[in-house]
């Protein structure tokens, strides 16, 4: 299949596989793209289809695992929602990020002539994706991350001199650009991928195969937006989880 035949040329891959232990004990009972958020208590992979669907990515991958049922049947094929899914099981030789990516590919779901939105499913966004492709387009990039401005450290940062604490800052918002979870890859950097697997070990894509690309003088592009995102992926992080504010990102 070439890029022209989905809208923009893209296909969705949303990384919904895991086991979410930072988010037990929740994840017991739920698949962790699948736990309710906002006003109406939806799944948050509905807002990420959402999303795509928003953007006319209409062909999408789900790369699925842990409770793996719930999400095929909330889903379906996807017709529902006005787009068309497939679904990637795990397998226990592709372990990661970048192996759940591989697996796709051996199984003839994606194609090294596509673009791939790779979208990790523990993060709530609005970002414009259509932007981002564009800019992944026009800087001729192989590979290309959104990146948010500033964070919030978890945890309170102190300044010493000598054995005196002369300031402390609880759970600071650094001034500094993070990946937000979301990646262009084009899809000849299979073959990288390819070369990086190791049956049985954890193969990341942000991790191992940006770094290879980096290192190889391909070119990998920063986008970087303003747009609303929040990682949902702990416990801790989902109970501050406004619902109600929501509203004002996602038609809820």
């Amino acid at each position: 299949m070439s890029r022209s035949s989905y809208p923009n040329g893209v296909k969705g891959l949303i990384l919904c596989g895991g086991e979410g232990a930072r988010l037990r004990p929740l994840t017991y009972y739920f698949q962790k793209s699948m736990i309710p958020i906002g006003s109406k208590q939806r799944p948050l992979l509905e807002f990420i289809v959402k999303l795509m669907k928003r953007n006319e990515i209409t062909d999408i991958c789900f790369l699925v695992g842990y409770k793996s049922e719930q999400v095929c049947n909330y889903f379906d094929d996807g017709s529902r929602f006005g787009v068309r899914i497939a679904y990637v099981h795990d397998k226990p030789e592709y372990k990661g990020t970048g192996g759940a990516v591989l697996n796709a590919y051996r199984q003839g779901f994606i194609t090294r002539e596509e673009i791939l939105l790779v979208y990790y499913g523990d993060i709530l966004s609005d970002v414009n994706l259509t932007e981002m492709v564009k800019t992944h387009l026009d800087n001729g990039a192989e590979a290309t991350v959104a990146l948010g401005r500033g964070y919030q450290i978890p945890v309170g940062l102190a300044e010493l001199n000598g054995s005196r604490v002369v300031k402390f800052v609880e759970k600071p918002s650094l001034d500094v650009l993070v990946g937000i979870g979301i990646i262009a890859l084009e899809g000849n950097v299979l073959s990288d991928l390819e070369g990086l697997h190791r049956e049985g070990e954890e193969l990341d894509l942000m991790r191992d195969l940006l770094p290879v690309l980096m290192k190889n003088g391909r070119q990998v592009g920063g986008y970087v937006t303003d747009a609303f995102w929040y990682d949902v992926g702990s416990t801790e992080r989902y109970e501050k989880l406004d619902n109600n504010s929501l509203a004002y990102h996602f038609d809820d």
